[in-house]
């Protein structure tokens, strides 16, 4: 039966020739149908980015081969790589707080279909938004209290039971510990409520407020031992004026929020954004 599912193949090597046409040839040589090819060329490190879509009606390897036959192309070219299919469904676990408006775009955009993932479990340090995620069919867990320790294994044992692959902090107003962003490298994105490197820390719009700044944003990052410094993956910006209060200034700042983690969860979950260094590089 014939099917739209896709293979994704993510890689990065030393820039040099043949990389394009070794991994063009080897899926043609196994019955795959290029549908789309994206790449980049990093001239400060020397590195080459690319993403392969290949249909998979015809091809001949299943994912248990993939790796073995496609390790002598690997080792030639000194590749880092990974590969997904288009119909893969990341388990997906958001942690909230008491502000609502990123969880409540996540929800509706997953709800609709524009989140190719499951939404599998949102957790809160507050009780606040049970309702709302409740609302959408979707488990919601309150852990908080002391000492840190017993939150933490809270949190470690519900992932774990949930089988999640990717944790969202929608406006999560707490500090993990390094032993959990360690466990998620990679698979955890934090919104943050300014214009990275700008205002790291708490209270950002109030920072920019007592400034006078004429540009608030909103950044959408992978989380790291270091606050708010891991590597950026969208951001956005907002113009105000000398008329904002900052009640305005936190609302118009709420909506870039929404918007760039949204988009930051949608495109981790196409398999669209690779890690090098302390950057990204998203195929959008």
């Amino acid at each position: 039966m014939a099917t739209n599912d896709r293979g994704i193949l993510l890689l990065q090597c030393p820039d040099r020739p043949g990389v394009v046409a070794s991994v063009s040839g080897f899926l043609y040589e196994h019955g795959g149908d290029i549908i789309r090819a994206d790449e980049h060329r990093d001239p400060d490190s020397d590195t080459y980015f690319m993403r392969v879509e290949w249909g998979l009606d015809g091809f001949q390897l299943p994912p248990p081969d993939f790796a073995r036959e496609f390790e002598p192309v690997a080792r030639e070219f000194g590749m880092q790589w990974r590969i997904a299919k288009s119909s893969d469904r990341p388990g997906v676990a958001i942690f909230v707080s008491k502000s609502g408006h990123c969880l409540a775009d996540l929800l509706y955009r997953h709800q609709i279909g524009e989140l190719p993932c499951q939404i599998k479990l949102v957790i809160g340090n507050h009780d606040e938004l049970r309702k709302l995620t409740e609302f959408y069919g979707i488990r919601f867990e309150l852990v908080r209290g002391t000492p840190k320790g017993e939150v933490e294994g809270s949190l470690h044992r519900l992932l774990d039971e949930s089988a999640i692959d990717l944790v969202v902090l929608a406006r999560y107003m707490q500090i993990l510990s390094d032993v959990l962003v360690g466990q998620y490298a990679g698979r955890m994105i934090n919104v943050h409520h300014s214009f990275l490197p700008a205002f790291v820390g708490a209270k950002p719009y109030h920072r920019s407020y007592e400034r006078g700044v004429k540009l608030i944003g909103a950044t959408s990052h992978y989380v790291t031992a270091q606050l708010d410094e891991g590597p950026i993956i969208e951001q956005d910006v907002v113009r105000v004026s000398h008329r904002d209060s900052l009640e305005s200034i936190v609302r118009k700042g709420g909506d870039a929020e929404r918007a760039v983690l949204t988009r930051a969860v949608r495109w981790h979950v196409e398999n669209r954004i690779m890690v090098h260094g302390n950057k990204t590089v998203v195929f959008s």
